[in-house]
């Protein structure tokens, strides 16, 4: 965002939703726009869409968003886990479905990204009492109230040493994406669209246009022998063969 009335934009807010890593696009981002500070706002998930028509220039978040309001590009869809006790009996297996979790209580934090209402894989037990967050409802798991579906990121975001996760195959799943308000695509949220989905710094497609190439070197004229002579030798180019020395 400009820093001075019509001055040119010297940072680029980016909301970050919890369990999203942007490391390698921080890192591609200062290489690229280094006099352009990149400032990373942590949201959470519910709030994001919000702050995004308000006070940021994009964000990662998570899918859906209002198409009303905003631009967004799906960039990767998660595996859905289920959090545990590591001594728990559902630990033992690779891969869990909706029925293995029949007899367990499932945890449903207020802030959940899963939807899982109205949908047909809904968990046939939920406790009656819903977490505030997700950090409260690990901290449930831990204290053996019950289990917790999550994406994987928040699952190793909420490590604990004494609790696991295994993948749950038929459960919904959540999709990360970059956003934008549609009234500000600006060159800079068109560079992050580049950075996000790899394309390299000299793509035409970015909001600047690439480096122009170094002129190459005109090769030196050759030199032309004296007397106008030319270089090539009058007997077919066969080598000399040095006279005989006599005897003594």
């Amino acid at each position: 965002m400009p820093d001075a009335e019509n001055g040119p934009p010297t940072t680029f807010r980016l909301l970050v939703v919890p369990g999203v890593t942007v490391d390698r696009w921080s890192r591609l981002w200062s290489e690229r726009l280094p006099e352009v500070q990149l400032e990373l706002v942590p949201a959470d998930a519910a709030d994001a869409p919000a702050l995004l028509t308000a006070d940021a220039d994009a964000g990662l978040v998570r899918l859906p968003v209002d198409p009303d309001a905003l631009h967004a590009i799906p960039l990767y869809t998660e595996v859905t886990v289920v959090v545990v006790q590591r001594d728990h009996l559902l630990a033992a297996a690779d891969e869990l479905t909706i029925a293995d979790l029949a007899d367990e209580t499932v945890l449903w934090p207020l802030d959940d990204v899963l939807g899982w209402a109205g949908t047909p894989a809904a968990p046939a037990v939920v406790a009656g009492h819903r977490p505030a967050t997700t950090a409260e409802a690990v901290e449930l798991v831990a204290a053996s109230v019950g289990v917790l579906i999550v994406p994987q990121s928040l699952a190793r975001a909420h490590h604990r040493r004494d609790l696991t996760y295994r993948v749950l195959t038929d459960a919904p799943t959540s999709a990360v994406g970059l956003a934008w308000a549609r009234d500000r695509h600006t060159d800079l949220v068109e560079e992050m669209i580049g950075i996000v989905r790899g394309r390299t710094a000299n793509s035409t497609r970015g909001g600047r246009a690439p480096a122009p190439e170094p002129a190459r070197r005109r090769a030196a004229p050759r030199a032309t022998p004296p007397s106008g002579r030319s270089g090539a030798r009058r007997d077919g180019g066969k080598p000399r063969t040095p006279p005989k020395r006599r005897g003594r």
